[in-house]
């Protein structure tokens, strides 16, 4: 991906994002947008689960849907499940998460 790339894309189905998550944490949240190391643009997230027995993943899960305001059943692990960066996909209107994903992506001022 290129360093410009996005943080999330739209599919006929609804959207795929990448998050990077800290577990452990002393609150879940969603915080933003950042840049690793290899330029790939990624949401910030932290959940207060473990990193056992998937319960981080599903914490994580639970945050992107309160984020999107979208159904708890609607949001799918894809990819990263053991990894620090995950892929998620969210079903639903896409033109309607793009919207809010923007809008999270957006800097707070």
């Amino acid at each position: 991906m290129a360093a410009d790339s996005a943080a999330w894309v739209v599919e006929s189905d609804g959207v795929r994002l990448f998050v990077r998550l800290t577990p452990k944490s002393s609150r879940d949240a969603l915080e933003g947008v950042e840049a690793l190391s290899d330029g790939r643009r990624v949401f910030k997230a932290r959940v207060r689960a473990v990193p056992e027995d998937g319960k981080a993943n599903e914490a994580l899960c639970r945050v992107i849907a309160k984020a999107l305001d979208a159904p708890a059943r609607s949001v799918h692990l894809t990819g990263g499940a053991t990894s620090r960066v995950k892929t998620l996909a969210v079903e639903g209107d896409p033109h309607e998460l793009a919207a809010k994903l923007t809008a999270l992506e957006a800097p707070k001022t």
